[in-house]
């Protein structure tokens, strides 16, 4: 049997091997410790910027504070669009769980429609959770207060008070100065999101749209503290917001007053410019519509009525509205045909009744039955004889005509600064080949001269022609904003217009024979409107203008028995006074049965309010460069 072996422990070697494997051990920790100080430096000091951005962005919100949008006056300071204070209901998607429930417990406490509810549903779309957005506009204080008590309820919801558009003279500058709507889709695919961060609403039409960029101003911000729930604890600091400008219209209030009130609610568009500096005085178009309706979203029914009603409300008639001249064209036509020698100022014409071109048998007829018998320019006007101006426009040639008239801005936009214009319709023999690929024939150029045909002008396009005839061929650009001013503490300063364009007559004669024509049509004794303006206590020269619906094919003429549909189109030029005009004005009825009839007495009552007002009225004139006291009245 072997000898059993005993093993000895090797002390030395067993104590080398732990040494050796708590040195390992010690610089694993080592490095474990290093990587995670190097870690600890990466974030706290190289990182620590951003960190502490996130950070702060977790707890303080940048939060916009939009402008306050400049305000509208007219010439003497008459407020016409104003900002009142109002409180909103405000959704911020990313906090709310579910939101058809939350809407649907919303109704229950504040009312919703379902406009409001499809308005909001389509502002999400596209637009990042964590931007609020308006559900409820003009909250009253019944229902802010009975939110407050249920807010708990709704987490991401919020009361937000806010500025809201009114327009306190309501219809009477529903086109002209236009309104504020939400903006939607199509406006935030064009607007700067950093300008309008905040921004609920963006000038749709008329003034509030032209000068957009101007009333709207500049956003301020503000930080805010906000604790786990999003709700705002305290304003840290902010940078306040810089105000939009208030401008100022050439347009006087009396004036659009006593323009609106004529009409009596019947279609029509009446202009009335200063001559002098192309300042548009007033600018009416009726019926009109209520631009308070706008603001916060129309409802359906609303809209379903204003577009349904026959009488067209929305359309800006004065802008866009488009007649046929008649026989306001005589006035241009006349001082074409001496300016360019087709006719001497003492040249006369047979009128008999009807006029026939030579070689056929068509005849062109006269208002009045047998004719009117020899005339010369003066008496043609007075009594809108249109012999005269047949004969004379097919001497002219259609394209001389439109070549001249063109000068007084016929067929071509007036520039005013109002978006949307309608240019009218100048005809020519290229512009019916463009048109209908067809010649051009003789009695077209006879019917042109008495402003029928294919002749088209807009309201606004014959008030500033009247004003360049006014002006003795002078262009005075038209506007509508006089000046501008950056707060109520700031001047009022002067909007720079675009320059006079000099006078294109030749001839004063001319021009002073043309204009005694249009004296003779309100005063002289065979004149059209001298009845309505025997006792005007200022020198008119004017001219009465019908444009047919239908080719007469009896001797009717007078159309006052009619449906509104068969009446005729009365229209009225004029500028006063004649020795150094202050006013030109173009005034259009849609339903009448002649300019001297129907136009002509509107037409006086609307100069009256200028040129003649009753005592205690506001003057007709200030000066641009003084402040007017701004009022609501």
């Amino acid at each position: 049997m072997s000898p059993r072996r005993t093993s000895l422990k090797d002390s030395g070697r067993e104590v080398a091997l732990f040494q050796r494997r708590a040195l390992v051990g010690f610089l694993i920790i080592v490095v474990c410790l290093g990587v995670l100080a190097a870690r600890f430096v990466h974030l706290q000091v190289v990182r620590h910027d951003e960190f502490a951005t996130r950070a702060d962005q977790n707890r303080i919100k940048l939060r916009p504070i939009p402008p306050a949008r400049g305000l509208i006056f007219d010439r003497n300071g008459v407020l016409l669009a104003d900002n009142t204070a109002a409180f909103r209901l405000e959704v911020t998607p990313e906090r709310v769980k579910d939101m058809d429930a939350t809407l649907e417990q919303l109704r229950e406490v504040v009312p919703l429609t379902e406009d409001d509810i499809k308005r909001f549903r389509e502002q999400r779309k596209g637009r990042r959770g964590f931007n609020s957005l308006p559900l409820r506009f003009r909250l009253s204080e019944d229902e802010v207060a009975k939110f407050a008590v249920n807010r708990w309820r709704f987490p991401g919801v919020e009361v937000v008070p806010y500025l809201t558009r009114t327009y306190p003279r309501g219809t009477e500058f529903g086109h002209v100065v236009g309104y504020v709507a939400r903006i939607d889709e199509a406006d935030l695919r064009e607007l700067d999101a950093t300008r309008y961060a905040g921004t609920t609403h963006i000038g749709k039409t008329g003034i509030e749209r032209y000068y957009e960029k101007l009333l709207h101003g500049e956003p301020g911000y503000e930080r805010v503290e906000i604790n786990a729930d999003g709700r705002a604890l305290r304003v840290l600091d902010s940078t306040p917001p810089k105000p939009g400008k208030n401008l100022y219209l050439a347009i006087d209030v009396r004036l659009q007053e006593a323009a609106e009130a004529i009409f009596e609610g019947k279609p029509g568009a009446a202009v009335a410019i200063d001559p002098r500096n192309g300042e548009v005085l007033a600018m009416v178009s009726v019926p009109s519509f209520d631009p308070n309706l706008f603001v916060n979203g129309i409802s359906h029914g609303d809209y379903r009525t204003l577009i349904g009603s026959p009488l067209r409300p929305l359309l800006h008639r004065a802008l866009v509205g488009t007649y046929k001249p008649g026989s306001t064209m005589k006035p241009f036509m006349g001082i074409a045909g001496l300016e360019q020698g087709v006719r001497r100022i003492d040249d006369t014409v047979l009128s008999t009744g009807e006029f026939h071109i030579p070689g056929q048998s068509r005849g062109y007829r006269d208002w009045r039955r047998g004719g009117h018998g020899r005339v010369d320019l003066v008496e043609s006007l007075a009594q809108s004889v249109n012999t005269y101006f047949y004969s004379l426009a097919l001497d002219m040639g259609i394209d001389r005509m439109s070549g001249y008239l063109s000068k007084f801005g016929f067929g071509s936009r007036t520039g005013i600064d109002l978006t949307g214009e309608g240019s009218g319709i100048l005809p020519s023999k290229d512009w019916k080949r463009a048109q209908f690929d067809k010649p051009w024939f003789p009695g077209e150029t006879v019917i042109a001269g008495i402003g029928q045909g294919y002749w088209v002008v807009t309201p606004v396009q014959l008030a500033n022609a009247t004003a360049i005839l006014a002006a003795r061929g002078a262009h005075h650009p038209i506007h509508l904003l006089r000046a501008t001013q950056s707060g109520f503490s700031a001047p009022v300063e002067p909007v720079p217009q675009r320059p006079e364009e000099p006078s294109f007559i030749v001839n004063m004669t001319n021009w002073n024979r043309v204009r005694d024509g249009m004296i003779a049509v309100v005063s002289g004794p065979t004149g059209t409107a001298a009845r309505t303006f025997a006792d005007a206590p200022y020198t008119t020269a004017g001219k009465t203008g019908t444009a047919q619906r239908f080719s007469r094919t009896g001797n009717e003429v007078d159309t006052r028995g009619l449906d509104d549909a068969q009446r005729h189109q009365a229209l009225f030029v004029a500028f006063a006074p004649v020795e150094e005009p202050q006013i030109a004005l173009a005034l259009v009825m849609e339903f009448g049965a002649s300019g001297s009839h129907d136009a002509a007495p509107l037409a006086r009552r609307i100069l009256d309010a200028w040129l003649a007002p009753p005592p205690g009225a506001q003057p007709a004139a200030v000066p641009a460069a003084a402040a007017p006291t701004p009022t609501t009245t």
